[in-house]
């Protein structure tokens, strides 16, 4: 099986040195291990859109605060076409 492709840069806010344990941590893990990281850095970065929107928004009430996310996520023409009839949520 064909390994997968590697990131070639660093990014800005990480040192080399950082980046590199990092990489050989990945490295290590199994595929199992990696997919539950993917998850857990997919939720983190949904609480922390969540909370900006909550910032910008303090009047939303919860449902509010979820459709503004998926409009985030899937863009006008999705979130449309998923609840129509539904109008769009400001993020």
């Amino acid at each position: 099986m064909a390994r997968s492709r590697r990131f070639r840069s660093i990014p800005e806010d990480t040192s080399p040195a950082a980046h590199a344990v990092q990489t050989a941590i990945y490295q290590r893990m199994g595929g199992q291990q990696r997919t539950a990281v993917a998850f857990r850095l997919n939720a983190l970065a949904r609480e922390t859109a969540m909370a900006g929107i909550r910032a910008r928004h303090p009047e939303y009430d919860d449902e509010q605060v979820r459709f503004a996310l998926y409009r985030l996520i899937l863009g006008d023409e999705v979130t449309r076409a998923a609840w129509p009839g539904r109008g769009l949520v400001d993020p």
